[in-house]
């Protein structure tokens, strides 16, 4: 069926043929190693612009769903038995941190305090609920909804202060009882704060692109974190295949993944990097992200985003703890992003890498 650009749907024509192409490929309409048409012809067959299916068949290569080989044109990569295997390879090295480039403009800040101090008043010295405050725990759901995919209530968002912090609500709420993993290398601190909350933490070696297939199968873990995005300080992504891998990991009985987005606005791809969270139908993935890179280091908040399963095991095991972010802090980062100042930062300083990297 052709379908011509200004066809129904609010996403981008490009997007709408990415999502389709990409379905087709998990669902094996178009097999591992198969050659796709050519942009030309595609194009023709669909009624769309080459540019159109050039960007479709980017991201799909940004993802690893295909891979574009010269003067030969784009083959399929992905295949869903792909899982278990070892992987080969060696650790590319870590790629140059954003640094200050990510800080959020000081203006806009100071601007944005400024009001909320006016408009809130007396109203930011009130005790907020435990999982954070109303305004921002919605501000983090509707922003995750346009622009990662990921469709959650604001009662999902739980607010905490810093990563190192989130970490102790997961190993108290899940249990110390539980056999942690994590990557090999990753940031250290998480297997330092699994360990100090008295739980067992293995480390799972990375390969080229993830955990490696023999070690995901042959531990005996049943809590796994992952970085899938520029995992620290590997640097290394996991491709299409590893995340419907860790997927499956997770298929097995009392199995939890924790997903620990950071970096990921960061990406130098047009569309937002996918998230397990998304990709997941069992209820068994906490995702996780802060805000220190992509609006200040001193900015010690960030959040969890919980399945509606384990909503009431965390009311129980660690609901009683009071929020550690002042309300004010709250406050303010919510405003940057319903004002769309969170978003706008991160657009132009995607357009900056994206310059350096030629993409």
């Amino acid at each position: 069926m052709r379908e011509k650009e200004s066809s129904r749907g609010a996403a981008p024509a490009y997007l709408r043929l990415y999502e389709r192409l990409r379905q087709e490929i998990i669902d094996g309409s178009r097999p591992y190693g198969g050659r796709m048409p050519s942009k030309r012809q595609l194009a023709e067959e669909e009624g769309l612009s080459v540019v159109t299916v050039e960007h479709a068949y980017a991201l799909l290569c940004d993802e690893g769903y295909l891979e574009s080989r010269e003067r030969s044109g784009h083959y399929v990569l992905f295949r869903e038995t792909d899982g278990f295997v070892p992987a080969a390879g060696t650790v590319r090295p870590p790629a140059s941190h954003t640094g200050e480039r990510g800080a959020f403009p000081f203006s806009v800040m100071a601007r944005t305090m400024r009001r909320v101090l006016s408009e809130y008043g007396e109203a930011l010295l009130e005790r907020c609920p435990h999982p954070g405050c109303a305004e921002l725990r919605l501000a983090i759901a509707r922003y995750l909804g346009r622009s990662r995919g990921i469709r959650v209530s604001p009662e999902q968002i739980w607010i905490g202060a810093g990563a190192e912090y989130l970490y102790g609500l997961i190993v108290q709420a899940l249990g110390r009882e539980r056999l942690y993993a994590a990557e090999d290398p990753s940031y250290a601190k998480i297997a330092q704060v699994y360990r100090s909350h008295g739980a067992a933490c293995e480390l799972l070696p990375l390969g080229p692109d993830g955990i490696r297939s023999d070690a995901l199968a042959a531990t005996e873990a049943s809590v796994l974190h992952i970085t899938p995005y520029r995992s620290f300080p590997s640097d290394i992504t996991a491709s299409a295949a590893k995340r419907r891998e860790y997927i499956r990991w997770a298929a097995s009985p009392g199995r939890t993944i924790v997903e620990d987005d950071f970096a990921s606005e960061f990406t130098t791809s047009s569309k937002p990097e996918e998230t397990v969270f998304s990709l997941s139908e069992r209820g068994n993935v906490i995702y996780m992200n802060t805000f220190s890179l992509t609006v200040a280091s001193s900015l010690r908040l960030g959040y969890l985003v919980l399945p509606e399963e384990l909503l009431p095991l965390f009311t129980e095991r660690v609901g009683f703890y009071a929020c550690t972010v002042p309300v004010f802090e709250q406050v303010v980062l919510a405003e940057f992003i319903e004002s769309g100042d969170y978003e706008r930062h991160i657009r132009r300083v995607r357009r900056s890498l994206r310059r350096e990297t030629g993409r």
